[in-house]
């Protein structure tokens, strides 16, 4: 089986997407404090993502709605591409 190799590390991706979210967040005016207040994520909770990436899929599902951005949340691993005829198969039985 041929292995993909990602160039990034785990940690780096989810930084990125606590990049976007933060991008997400400053462009709407909201606050750290209102996002946690919006979402019901505590504030540090909320402070740690942006700072580190790390958060628990439960909390960012809850950001993402006070964000209005849960399609994003819901979409994910919708559309994956098969790697092989063999997934096909696999996935029609």
């Amino acid at each position: 089986m041929r292995r993909e190799y990602v160039w990034e590390t785990p940690d780096e991706i989810n930084q990125q997407l606590a990049d976007r979210v933060r991008n997400i967040r400053k462009r709407r005016s909201i606050s750290q404090e209102r996002l946690s207040e919006m979402s019901g994520v505590s504030f540090g909770s909320v402070k740690r993502f942006e700072a580190t990436g790390k958060i628990s899929l439960l909390s960012l599902t809850k950001i993402a709605i006070a964000l209005e951005c849960t399609d994003e949340i819901k979409n994910m691993f919708r559309q994956v591409p098969y790697k092989n005829i063999e997934e096909v198969i696999r996935e029609n039985r």
